[in-house]
């Protein structure tokens, strides 16, 4: 667009004709405003022919997902009880956002009130993955991860409690970050765990995250970063959850020269994270649980209901149980730049399923997905998963993790990591006729 060869215009046409062609069969938006959309592209296209730059995202189409506020344009929550709703001003990371000159396309499919990690249960269907609709994106961003992967839009907004960025990212075959918790602020984002909730940027590369990070979090443009050579540690579990084979072996090539660590009690780490995050979503939603039941997806409802059992003491010994594991993560980042890890222990499952065999053992999606990012939201940590191979024809995520600060190092390690995997799944090609 600084050379001339673009225009904003251009970039927001061929955005809702990618949507329009592209999004029946994925169920990627619940919502898309071509009419407004369009006139900030022409305000922008005005502007840079007056001389005003407001930075890399100026002119640049963008999808938010469908929990985060936006002024004039309906934020459902992905729930019966907000159909309709349309908030009267932006959540701040939707206002950084126009600031800086993006351009808001249209609302992303999530997971009801984001609340599970599979994205197919939602009140306008499930968001389906490019690279096979018959599975799942992952949750509870999913339809803002379907969006990237199948090229509709160059940018997403997500959130990420557990890993609500990272796991779609990981299914779809895209970059997803997750940045330090509170450096993007969540006013405006309804919350699911409010100790947990972080806002998060998916795109095709680490380093188009950058500058959505850089602008969601108020920072002054970084200088070019120099990698270098980081101390990277690549975790390993002692004990379950078990990683299929072929996801471990994928993730253990993309990182043939990081030196190997234990990394002991993902389980009980787990089981941390459930409680804290349980007890905070059924505080949120005990009203709404009371009131009307029946507006909840039955499954959200259940687990809604089943947090709201945890007792008090579990939380009490959870947080003090996260203390301790943030101090195992600080002594570990005071030895290694980053650590890695798989992002999620499988490929993508098939949509509703709700268990699967991984290992020769029968385990709950949910925890498949969710145990290997979610001890990264108990530390506050930056997160990214980027696309590392494939198994099957379906993406593999590979994840790493640094200490608040180090985000430059961490996005720049990262493409470095998917340019050197000769593996890493191309795009999708386009969907075609009815979801399987």
């Amino acid at each position: 667009m600084r050379a001339g060869v673009l225009s904003a215009a251009d970039l927001v046409d061929r955005a809702l004709e990618s949507i329009a062609a592209l999004d029946g069969p994925l169920n990627a938006f619940v919502t898309v405003d071509a009419e407004a959309a369009r006139l900030a592209a022409r305000r922008a296209d005005a502007e840079r022919a007056a001389g005003v730059d407001r930075g890399p995202l100026h002119g640049i189409p963008v999808a938010v997902k469908d929990i985060i506020e936006t002024a004039g344009m309906t934020t459902e929550m992905g729930s019966a009880h907000f159909a309709g709703h349309v908030p009267g001003q932006d959540a701040t990371c939707v206002r950084r956002l126009r600031e800086a000159g993006a351009i808001i396309v249209g609302k992303t499919t999530t997971h009801e009130f984001a609340y599970g990690p599979t994205g197919d249960r939602s009140r306008n269907g499930p968001s389906r993955n490019p690279h096979d609709p018959a599975r799942m994106t992952g949750g509870s961003s999913g339809g803002s991860a379907a969006a990237v992967a199948a090229g509709m839009v160059p940018l997403a907004i997500g959130t990420d409690t557990g890993g609500s960025v990272r796991i779609p990212a990981a299914l779809c075959g895209v970059v997803g970050f997750k940045p330090a918790y509170g450096a993007v602020p969540v006013h405006g984002v309804f919350p699911l765990a409010s100790s947990l909730d972080h806002v998060g940027v998916l795109a095709g590369t680490a380093e188009d995250c950058g500058p959505a990070f850089r602008v969601l979090a108020g920072q002054v443009p970084a200088s070019a970063t120099q990698v270098g050579s980081p101390r990277v540690a690549r975790l390993v579990t002692d004990a379950p959850p078990l990683v299929d084979p072929s996801v471990a072996g994928v993730v253990e090539a993309a990182f043939p020269d990081a030196e190997e660590v234990t990394f002991p009690g993902v389980a009980e780490l787990y089981q941390v994270y459930a409680a804290i995050q349980g007890s905070e979503a059924y505080a949120v939603h005990a009203d709404r649980v009371a009131r009307s039941p029946h507006l909840f997806d039955p499954e959200v409802l259940d687990r809604l209901r089943h947090a709201g059992g945890i007792p008090g003491w579990r939380y009490v010994r959870a947080a003090e149980a996260r203390e301790s594991f943030r101090g195992r993560v600080a002594a570990l980042l005071d030895r290694y730049d980053l650590l890695a890890l798989p992002t999620v222990a499988v490929p993508a499952p098939p949509i509703g399923a709700r268990d699967l065999e991984v290992g020769g053992v029968r385990v709950p999606v949910r925890d498949a997905l969710l145990s290997f990012t979610s001890p990264w939201n108990l530390a506050g940590v930056p997160a990214v998963s980027v696309p590392a191979g494939a198994v099957g024809g379906l993406p593999v995520g590979a994840q790493l993790i640094c200490a608040a600060g180090r985000e430059e190092t961490l996005l720049a390690y990262a493409d470095r990591v998917r340019a050197v995997s000769s593996r890493a799944p191309s795009r999708p090609a386009p969907p075609r006729g009815e979801p399987r």
